[in-house]
């Protein structure tokens, strides 16, 4: 099984997006039973006496104008036993990356990546807290998903 680790501040927006996103895109292959699929924070901010917030409505709503589910999905911080557990731990932004190898043992280093790394266009994901344009962000978690799939079944 393949275990894929969303990352991004919150857990709210962008992560939960790239794991339901692909989600998706593996049980429409078929492939579902092949995969473990999650999404975490770097952040406690969307964390509240330990229930973690819904994804944003926005966020939401461009999921589900795709056909995407996101229900029952609540922000979690990511914790040291999730760089030993995940194959694949790919953040968002660099700052997200940063955040991520402050806490990750050094055996581990390899598995971090970027989501934009999957694609001809490596940088960041624009976070939509901030822009507002989360249509930029599902077109960026799109292209990203498809690339990490298509690395991953090549």
């Amino acid at each position: 099984m393949i275990k894929i680790l969303f990352v991004c501040h919150g857990n709210i927006c962008r992560s939960p997006m790239a794991e339901f996103v692909l989600k998706d895109m593996v049980q429409k292959r078929g492939l579902a039973d092949d995969f473990y699929i999650e999404s975490a924070a770097t952040s406690t901010e969307e964390i509240w006496n330990g229930i973690g917030n819904p994804v944003y409505p926005p966020a939401r709503k461009i999921l589900a104008e795709h056909g995407i589910s996101c229900e029952g999905k609540r922000a979690r911080q990511i914790t040291v036993k999730d760089f030993e557990d995940f194959d694949y731990i790919i953040g968002m932004d660099s700052q997200n990356r940063r955040n991520m190898e402050r806490i990750c043992p050094p055996q581990y280093r390899d598995k971090i990546s970027l989501m934009l790394d999957y694609t001809d266009r490596p940088g960041s994901v624009s976070d939509p807290w901030y822009t507002s344009d989360f249509e930029a962000t599902w077109r960026d978690v799109n292209d990203g998903c498809k690339g990490l799939l298509d690395l991953i079944l090549t």
